[in-house]
């Protein structure tokens, strides 16, 4: 099967590809409001305001997340953090939010749009990740609700451990999505895959 036909039948059709013998999933992982927002932690009120807006206390440690049942926020710099929601805000949401946010000295922009992800799970998950990405994903060096930006497969990438096991979830520009994909599907053919029906995430 060559990968122009990996790419279109594992991306249109949930399967189980390569050896009967699953060591890996992937699933599309749809996410239906995200947010960057941006601010100073030394200033508490942009702190404040964004706990109240979001009700998650942004996390301050590198390469961190922090989550609630509707929301993740995902640490991508020393003030800067990516917000990844289950649920859809309402249209006036968002500019009442980004209003509050800059009158505490912060900023606010809807990123809904600009990437997407794909839930990688299953005992080989780690090794597929690391086929094209130069992180160690050993659970020591990267536990559970760890992130970290990087390269996979040459373009670049964000990955969270979702879980203590091997769950992980990786977001690249939707841009790029057709090289991330064909990079996971010829990663991960050597163990045999399964594409699973769209989640959320």
């Amino acid at each position: 099967m060559s990968d122009e036909n990996v790419f279109a039948i594992g991306a249109a059709m949930p399967g189980q590809y390569g050896p009967a013998t699953t060591g890996v999933t992937l699933t599309e992982t749809n996410f239906e409001g995200a947010w960057n927002v941006q601010g100073d932690v030394r200033q508490p009120d942009f702190v404040a305001q964004a706990r109240q807006l979001f009700d998650v206390a942004l996390p301050v440690a590198p390469n961190t997340t922090a989550r609630t049942q509707t929301l993740t926020a995902l640490w991508l710099g020393p003030a800067s953090w990516l917000l990844v929601a289950a649920g859809k805000a309402e249209p006036d949401e968002f500019d009442s939010r980004r209003d509050a946010l800059a009158a505490a000295g912060g900023a606010l922009f809807d990123v809904t749009a600009s990437r997407i992800a794909w839930t990688v799970a299953g005992a080989h998950a780690a090794t597929v990740l690391a086929k094209g990405c130069p992180l160690d994903f050993h659970p020591r060096v990267f536990p559970e609700g760890a992130c970290a930006q990087s390269m996979f497969g040459g373009v670049n990438a964000l990955i969270v451990r979702r879980a203590a096991g091997p769950v992980f979830t990786l977001m690249v520009a939707r841009s790029f999505a057709r090289d991330a994909w064909r990079t996971l599907c010829k990663s991960a053919a050597p163990y045999g895959y399964e594409v699973l029906p769209t989640r959320f995430f």
